[in-house]
């Protein structure tokens, strides 16, 4: 049977929310993060404020620079969470089978679904419409046969729209895609497949398994599924979240420790992305090297606080790797990826060293 997946994305979901509950801030760049003036970076950015060049995980500084007129505004993660639990529940009057991936982002397997609706199109219009006239908030969303391509159909038409990839419209749809809408694929992995030459689905699907997996590790294999269109991971309602990392495996090994230090800050910034969009209490922080023999290390720190920024990730991560660098400026032996990844503390104040040849679960490889 073809899978029916929805994937639903409230729309700059902080900043809307602030906008509808002050009318004043109506058609206004409102960016909802710490102080103009403060080492803190952008939560959230209404589209008013995108249209200047804010992001997410940006500085505010630069945030504030880039856009004078906006509007800075505290984050209320309280707000947020009980207008995220009545979307949910709107969710759930369709199918049981939801996978919340952040406050304002889900999965839904709407196969079969409570109220036999025979088109996920519809069930998507549906929920859309419920969603606004009980939060007056929009959301946009993907409607395919798996998550992967439900998940890039949301955003080519955002805000407040909806895209449908049909079965027979998979390979066209695919192929015509920039590399770098992919989910997962960061400006560290992006700017590797640039310098392959894999500008679109095309280039990517042109590239065989081995070469994939020789560049970008177990990536490599995921690649090469979804640009077939390939992915059967299930919608997982209960699933729990043990861990959030980013990693990157270099096109060549590295040895220079200005390198090696330049590429951590890129992960670094990678991993607070993926914190802001899903939030995650973890307080263990761990570096993983893989050496150019394949031999592997990780090295453990926890910290008493949850939330760390990319400054702090990259203090940290530059810490453990020091004992991996000489005094020469040089690596110890040549080093073909690295990774940072948080999850939950086993202790406080503990660093800890593993030493294995095995991948383990707290990387995920850009997933």
């Amino acid at each position: 049977m073809t899978r029916k997946i929805l994937h639903v994305d409230m729309d700059a979901f902080y900043a809307s929310v602030e906008q509808r509950d002050n009318p004043d801030y109506k058609g206004r760049p409102v960016i909802v993060g710490g102080p103009p003036d403060s080492r803190g970076v952008v939560c959230a950015a209404s589209y008013e404020a995108r249209k200047f060049g804010v992001r997410s995980a940006m500085p505010c500084s630069q945030a504030a620079r880039l856009c004078p007129s906006g509007i800075f505004v505290t984050p209320r993660f309280e707000a947020y969470r009980k207008v995220s639990s009545r979307i949910r529940e709107i969710f759930l009057e369709y199918t049981d089978l939801v996978e919340m991936l952040s406050l304002d982002e889900a999965f839904l397997d709407v196969t079969e679904n409570k109220k036999n609706i025979p088109y996920a199109s519809q069930v998507a219009k549906e929920i859309r419409e419920k969603i606004f006239e009980e939060t007056r908030l929009t959301a946009s969303a993907g409607v395919s046969i798996n998550k992967f391509l439900a998940k890039v159909a949301t955003d080519q038409n955002k805000p407040d729209g909806m895209t449908i990839v049909r079965p027979d419209q998979v390979e066209k749809f695919i192929e015509s895609l920039d590399v770098g809408v992919f989910p997962g694929i960061g400006k560290v992995t992006l700017k590797k497949m640039h310098a392959l030459g894999i500008r679109n689905g095309k280039d990517l699907k042109d590239k065989s398994l081995e070469m994939l997996d020789q560049s970008f590790g177990k990536s490599g294999r995921w690649f090469y599924a979804v640009c077939r269109g390939l992915d059967d991971r299930p919608v997982e309602p209960y699933r729990e979240r043990k861990s959030l990392g980013a990693e990157s495996t270099f096109p060549k090994d590295l040895e220079n420790s200005e390198e090696i230090l330049r590429e951590l800050a890129d992960i670094a910034e990678e991993l607070e992305r993926r914190l802001l969009k899903k939030p995650f209490p973890g307080k263990t922080i761990t570096l993983k090297v893989k050496f150019s023999d394949f031999t592997q290390k990780t090295r453990s720190l926890t910290e008493d606080y949850t939330y760390i920024d990319k400054n702090e990730l990259y203090r940290i991560g530059s810490k453990l790797l020091g004992e991996f660098l000489l005094g020469s400026g040089k690596s110890v032996f040549p080093i073909r990826l690295l990774g940072l990844s948080l999850s939950h503390p086993e202790s406080s104040s503990k660093i800890t060293t593993v030493n294995t040849e095995e991948e383990d679960d707290l990387f995920p490889s850009l997933f």
